[in-house]
């Protein structure tokens, strides 16, 4: 792809969350089922909720420029899912493997929120108001998500640090 302006850029930016809203979406029913706070497991169902209406509004986007939804596979959240995965294999104690995936899921939410950050200002600067609408509705509900993953981390991380393995 060219880069020749900052269009071209902001398209290649949606599609690189795009491969990583999908991606997310693959792994995070595994860690629900990995997990045993009830309270965590809710909030990543939730999330996975979520994140299809995110991959549901980066699809009206692109419908409405026209574009194609694919490109490159999102090399960066490929990384941290691969270390998320590599995590749940782990053998730890209940109260350890949720504080890690906590620790993993606020990598990926913290991934998602350098994106979409971006791309909304993109939108912004390019005059797009409905695209910069989404995109910061979008960027809300992750900041919304890794506030929840902090508040649950303060009870779970005592427990991990209680445990006895």
């Amino acid at each position: 792809m060219d880069f020749e302006s900052l269009s071209d850029l902001y398209v290649h930016e949606l599609r690189d969350l795009y491969s990583a809203e999908k991606q997310i979406q693959r792994i995070l029913p595994k860690v629900a089922r990995c997990t045993q706070s009830a309270a965590l497991k809710q909030a990543i169902l939730r999330h996975a909720e979520e994140t299809r209406m995110h991959i549901t509004r980066l699809e009206d986007i692109f419908e409405r420029m026209g574009k194609s939804t694919r490109g490159t596979r999102c090399r960066g959240i490929d990384g941290i899912i691969e270390e998320a995965e590599a995590w749940l294999d782990e053998d730890a104690n209940h109260e350890v493997m949720d504080a890690g995936i906590i620790a993993a899921l606020q990598r990926i939410e913290h991934y998602e929120i350098a994106g979409y950050g971006c791309v909304r200002t993109y939108a912004n600067l390019l005059k797009l108001a409905e695209d910069e609408s989404l995109l910061a509705e979008t960027l809300e509900e992750e900041r919304d998500t890794d506030k929840t993953l902090s508040l649950l981390a303060k009870e779970i991380n005592f427990k991990a640090r209680e445990a006895v393995v």
